[in-house]
């Protein structure tokens, strides 16, 4: 569907994107993540065509984007990160207005705005001003403001900043909804849940630079993170935890007696430490098997270190 290649933008001869290739599928939600600072807002915005890219190309049903902007824009919507609505209009009078902004107009309008406030779950606060809702009921709002059109791609900067679980869960379900009647999303956010919730793929920048991609147990893998198995003993016999130490690779002993093994093979390693406490006369009192998460594999490929 939308075909990132070799993608460069520089300003003042430094590169914020670096020749950065990336495709979005029909039909899938992806999650573009990464550190502030690490070029998603640039690639964004030249993903809209608000700014052309250095060098690279971008392309939608391989038609580029930028030689006739104008129709692409009618198939994409954009849900940015700050609210983009008129607070002194109400609900209703602002949809209507951003509908005539994409050419609607008469009874199709009406019923799309009808429609969009009922999705975001605003129908009965259509009249009511925006400058009366609360934070996550102008996000809502955004949302239905940038799919009155019916776009095949809609793009969503960090829809859930700063709202109540409620409004953040109504959110994330209308996302699934618009998915599944086949509207592709770009997803982005610092919340990793919210993208392993989501996302059928995703793809890991930074310094401008697409790291990694893939599904998240691919990405998982690539990035190399493993899994832990934590386990304790029946006796803690010390001979016998002396044997186990010294016969599973890469065990390590923590406090409360606890043994802990990192693997990328779980199946295999499992059947080890069981074979191995078997032979050593004890016996296993509790056993966890801790898998990596997409937060502990960014923070591994992106570092721990504070970005502006």
């Amino acid at each position: 569907m939308l075909e990132i290649k070799n993608l460069t933008k520089s300003f003042t001869n430094k590169n914020v994107v670096s020749e950065l290739s990336l495709n979005i599928k029909k039909g899938e939600v992806y999650g573009l993540i990464g550190p502030n600072g690490a070029g998603k807002t640039t690639l964004i915005n030249m993903i809209c065509g608000l700014i052309k890219p250095t060098n690279g190309s971008i392309t939608m049903d391989s038609q580029n984007i930028y030689k006739d902007n104008f129709k692409f824009k009618k198939l994409l919507g954009v849900v940015p990160q700050d609210i983009a609505l008129y607070t002194a209009l109400s609900a209703k009078d602002n949809l209507l207005f951003w509908g005539r902004m994409y050419n609607l107009n008469g009874e199709k309008l009406k019923k799309r705005v009808a429609e969009c406030l009922k999705l975001v779950g605003l129908d009965d606060r259509a009249n009511e001003k925006i400058s009366t809702f609360s934070g996550g009921m102008k996000r809502r709002i955004n949302i239905a403001a940038a799919i009155l059109h019916e776009p095949a791609l809609l793009i969503m900067d960090e829809p859930t900043v700063g709202i109540d679980p409620q409004s953040r869960n109504h959110i994330l379900e209308t996302i699934k909804q618009l998915n599944s009647k086949g509207m592709s999303v770009i997803y982005t956010s610092h919340y990793m849940e919210e993208v392993e919730y989501l996302c059928d793929r995703i793809g890991i920048i930074d310094h401008g630079r697409l790291i990694v991609q893939g599904t998240i147990e691919d990405v998982i893998l690539q990035i190399g993170d493993k899994s832990k198995i934590i386990f304790s003993l029946q006796n803690n016999n010390e001979s016998a935890i002396n044997y186990i130490k010294n016969n599973i690779p890469n065990i390590q002993e923590v406090e409360d007696h606890k043994l802990i093994v990192n693997t990328a093979n779980v199946h295999q390693t499992l059947l080890n430490i069981l074979e191995v406490i078997k032979d050593s006369g004890e016996s296993i009192a509790t056993i966890d098997i801790l898998s990596p998460s997409l937060e502990t594999s960014f923070l591994q490929i992106t570092g721990k270190s504070l970005r502006d």
